[in-house]
């Protein structure tokens, strides 16, 4: 086991080499150079723990040959103890470094928030979730741009679509699809008593051209006049759009922006993202019929988490924490991620121990 373990990371330093000598020789191209220099990025992450994994098998090895030298045994024990302790540790890191990553993980996302049972007070609540959101995107550098949004009287949001650019936005936020319910007393609520509402969130790794295609076929495109917020054009032009895709009977609206092409352009690219998502569902439940994930499907209809504002806490149900940090995760704060980055972990938890 441990020569197959020694074999692939001898592999990957080879690999390493190849493709840091064929970039430093001016003999590719610019696709291809692209092309390595991601193969590479992506490498780079892992050689640190690759050389420290080898210092500290070699520090064994010399541990264990001091030994036999009486002036040297009791540093070569004390050496040797110490660097037993630590290959364990590296070894984990390493198992989980070498996972299968997912090929969408350093694409920009597209969500879509929608509110559910519980009227006005589930509207509100989508929109403290957009907020939260947009929020967490601006504290790690990325940008936030609205798609389409059906919005209240009071500054809810029946749906709102939207896009985070950025790149890693899939890693960071694909574990947030699912339904979030919230325990509060809403302002209208004269009794003072706690209503449960709840919105949907999902979350589509954004598309390229590369990654879906769509047969001009298979779509039928309407416009039709906007209506709602936008401005004075919103009344006089047919500038909204609706796409319809055949095959998968999915329709995508957008009349956020102001012409006809930027709203056709906005629309094929959520319906893209959205048949992105369709085909990876597919292919994942293929591969995993056998057993259901810990952190869930993505499926929207699915409970994750619970937003309890008298007692000031969240809770994700798939890991089961809780952190008393409400108002700093509503933040987009560190708490959100806090409970990102268990998601992610108890995720490559589960896949180490399918692999084992």
């Amino acid at each position: 086991m441990v020569m197959a373990i020694d074999d692939k990371l001898k592999d990957i330093l080879a690999r390493a080499s190849e493709i840091e000598a064929s970039m430093n020789s001016g003999d590719v191209s610019g696709a291809e150079l692209t092309k390595l220099s991601k193969e590479y990025s992506r490498l780079s992450e892992i050689l640190p723990l690759i050389h420290e994994y080898f210092q500290v098998r070699q520090g064994i090895t010399d541990a264990n040959d001091l030994l036999h030298d009486p002036e040297l045994r009791a540093v070569a024990t004390e050496q040797l103890a110490e660097l037993e302790h630590r290959l364990p540790d590296i070894e984990r890191q390493l198992q989980i470094a070498l996972l299968p990553r997912d090929e969408a993980d350093d694409n920009s996302v597209i969500m879509e928030i929608r509110a559910g049972v519980g009227g006005e007070e589930s509207a509100l609540f989508a929109g403290d979730l957009y907020n939260q959101y947009k929020s967490y995107a601006m504290r790690h550098g990325w940008k936030t741009e609205v798609i389409e949004e059906n919005p209240t009287s009071l500054h809810g949001y029946k749906e709102i679509i939207f896009k985070i650019d950025g790149v890693g936005a899939y890693a960071r936020m694909k574990f947030e699809s699912g339904i979030h319910r919230v325990q509060r007393v809403p302002e209208t609520e004269a009794g003072g008593r706690i209503h449960t509402s709840a919105a949907s969130v999902a979350v589509m790794p954004e598309a390229k051209d590369i990654d879906v295609v769509i047969d001009d076929k298979d779509i039928r495109i309407d416009v039709f006049r906007a209506s709602g917020a936008g401005g004075q054009h919103v009344n006089k032009t047919d500038s909204a759009v609706r796409i319809t895709h055949f095959p998968t009977g999915i329709v995508v609206t957008c009349q956020n922006e102001r012409s006809q092409f930027q709203n056709k352009t906005a629309a094929m690219a959520v319906l893209r993202s959205k048949l992105y998502e369709k085909q990876r569902n597919e292919q994942i439940n293929a591969n995993n019929a056998s057993r259901k994930s810990m952190v869930g499907s993505g499926d929207r209809s699915e409970k994750i988490r619970t937003y309890n504002f008298p007692e000031q806490r969240v809770t994700d149900h798939r890991i089961k924490l809780t952190l008393y940090k409400l108002d700093d995760i509503l933040a987009g704060g560190p708490a959100l991620d806090e409970m990102i980055d268990a998601l992610n972990t108890a995720d490559q938890l589960e896949r180490l121990a399918n692999m084992e």
